[in-house]
């Protein structure tokens, strides 16, 4: 296995916002040959944390997928002069979570509903493959909207039940810029909760209504995430897919691959196609019929 952090690269798609990302390389692993979500889940699809620096303060968003990951964000905004570092966590899966204990030492800031959620999955956490151990928890809790300042840029903290229940994204306003977690992704979402997909979709109207004019997902193609991200058409694109895919899964209609199924949203150039996300479209479909045969 190569070195944990040898494909790491550090974006900077505006001035103080740096994008650490890793992943979509054909046929490298990191972790090991056999099934493991670092490698088979958040690699595959190309994974990103980001930083906001003002002077000295900085804001970490998720501290990626590894140890090793988390000292290379930390050690890079300390060359920067930052001497002051503030965590916030999107959601409370495994690929968002597993550098916190990199920053044991900083404020990690959560959802309540984070902070239940890992308190829950705490021993699945910490011995899954590979393990994240010690799961390092978050230090502040807050529901709904949090505002925060680093050094002079406005922050606000909004909770948006999209992908996961618990799902947090942080809005630049003067910036018009969304850093959104896993509430969207390039090129499909991953249907994790399929029980609550008709809130993820509700959910995602409401973000629209955000004067957005950037978004840097959590996973999303690299040079369109150091070009400065996507537009509002991902959010369209990302509701798009679960509308048709729930009535499709709920009217038992026959569902192809998901190059064909997000064909015109490819061609609009609202997404990019990844073939590694045609497992994730599979799951998603298999899901999605399990919920509706349920209802």
């Amino acid at each position: 296995m190569p070195d944990m952090t040898s494909t790491l690269t550090i974006l900077q798609p505006y001035p103080g916002i740096f994008a650490y990302y890793d992943g979509r390389i054909a046929g490298t692993r990191l972790h090991s040959e056999g099934p493991n979500w670092l490698d088979d889940g958040a690699y595959a699809l190309g994974v990103a944390s980001y930083a906001i620096v003002d002077g000295g303060e900085a804001l970490v968003y998720d501290t990626h997928i590894s140890l090793p990951h988390a000292e290379a964000i930390r050690t890079h905004l300390e060359s920067l002069g930052v001497t002051s570092i503030r965590v916030v966590l999107s959601h409370w899966h495994k690929d968002h979570v597993a550098g916190n204990a990199v920053f044991a030492d900083c404020e990690i800031i959560a959802l309540t509903l984070t902070a239940e959620r890992l308190a829950e999955n705490r021993e699945k956490i910490e011995t899954a493959t590979p393990p994240i151990h010690p799961l390092v928890m978050p230090t502040r809790l807050f529901e709904g909207r949090l505002d925060l300042k680093v050094g002079q840029r406005t922050v606000e903290l909004h909770h948006f039940a999209i992908h996961s229940a618990d799902g947090n994204v942080l809005w630049l306003p003067e910036e018009k810029l969304l850093l959104a977690g896993d509430t969207v992704e390039d090129c499909a979402t991953f249907i994790a909760e399929a029980e609550h997909v008709a809130t993820h979709i509700a959910e995602l109207k409401r973000l629209r209504r955000l004067p957005i004019a950037h978004i840097l997902p959590s996973h999303g193609d690299r040079d369109r995430i150091s070009a400065g991200g996507y537009d509002g058409t991902l959010i369209d694109a990302n509701r798009s897919y679960l509308e048709r895919l729930e009535k499709a899964a709920a009217e038992g209609a026959q569902i192809g691959s998901l190059k064909d199924f997000v064909a015109d949203e490819i061609a609009a150039g609202s997404i990019l196609y990844l073939a590694p996300y045609e497992d994730v479209h599979d799951s998603n479909v298999a899901r999605m019929r399990a919920a509706a045969k349920a209802n």
